[in-house]
């Protein structure tokens, strides 16, 4: 655990800037993640599911679908709302509640399953929210994560927007979720048979600019950065930008593909920890 920081203040920072800009126009592009990784955790209808750091919905929409018993857990009211409204519309019963994923308020082993896609790894302290994930899940129950790996484009992204707005002193990446040797340290001896696959979600825009002028407009963490430098700086970041996308583009017909590695961890949860 971090204690160089006031890991307090860094998630009511946090907490503010996840609900800054429409995270849920980011979500809507990266869902098939949350697809994906449901049916790698092949959950049977009737389970209960928890979804830690929902966000608007992705995850816990998936697994509604699959007949579960779905609850959605963050701790920014204004996507549980859009998370809400989303499975309304599709006539989904999944129940949205506010919640921290550092202090989940469930007994030990309430769930089946305990799910995350690019969620739980913003976490300050991980250690904790590590333990909270496979406390509140039965034992022979699963562990399924999705985390952007360190060495992939979004890796890249916050080095980029760290560069111009340095992160707090101390603070562990949020990426090292998509490191194998670093999951399996936080999820520790509690879980086993612990499986890992690195996938590639695709980003699609029309230009570099394109793709640069939607997370200013709707990423939390890089509208923020824009927000905290000075005005004659922000031209500069959003050449940046620009050229992250330029570099790591893979089309060839004058569009924009950006490959956006991330890791996939299914993993059961062990009935005696070691």
């Amino acid at each position: 655990m971090t204690t160089a920081i006031d890991l307090g203040a860094v998630k009511a920072r946090q907490q503010v800037t996840w609900a800054s800009g429409d995270y849920g126009a980011v979500a809507a592009l990266i869902h098939p993640i949350s697809e994906l990784l449901v049916t790698s955790a092949d959950l049977s209808a009737g389970a209960r599911v928890l979804d830690v750091a929902t966000g608007s919905g992705n995850a816990a929409i998936a697994a509604a679908r699959c007949g579960c018993v779905v609850t959605g857990v963050d701790y920014v009211p204004e996507l549980l709302e859009r998370g809400h409204a989303r499975a309304a519309a599709e006539r989904l019963p999944v129940t949205f509640v506010t919640g921290d994923a550092e202090r989940l308020a469930y007994a030990d082993g309430s769930f089946d399953a305990v799910l995350s896609v690019v969620g739980v790894m913003f976490a300050p302290d991980q250690e904790r929210a590590a333990a909270e994930l496979v406390r509140v899940c039965r034992p022979g129950g699963t562990v399924a994560l999705a985390s952007w790996t360190p060495q992939g484009f979004i890796g890249d992204l916050f080095r980029t927007v760290g560069r111009h707005v340095p992160p707090p002193a101390g603070l562990r990446p949020p990426v090292e979720w998509g490191d194998e040797a670093r999951v399996r340290e936080l999820l520790g001896g509690a879980v086993g048979d612990l499986r890992t696959v690195r996938r590639e979600f695709v980003f699609r825009f029309g230009t570099p600019e394109e793709f640069a002028d939607f997370f200013r407009a709707n990423y939390g963490p890089t509208l923020k950065a824009f927000e905290a430098l000075p005005e004659e700086r922000r031209p500069q970041f959003h050449a940046d930008l620009v050229e992250l996308a330029r570099t790591h583009n893979r089309a060839t017909d004058a569009t924009v593909r950006i490959p956006a590695e991330y890791l996939e961890v299914v993993a059961q949860r062990v009935t005696d920890p070691a």
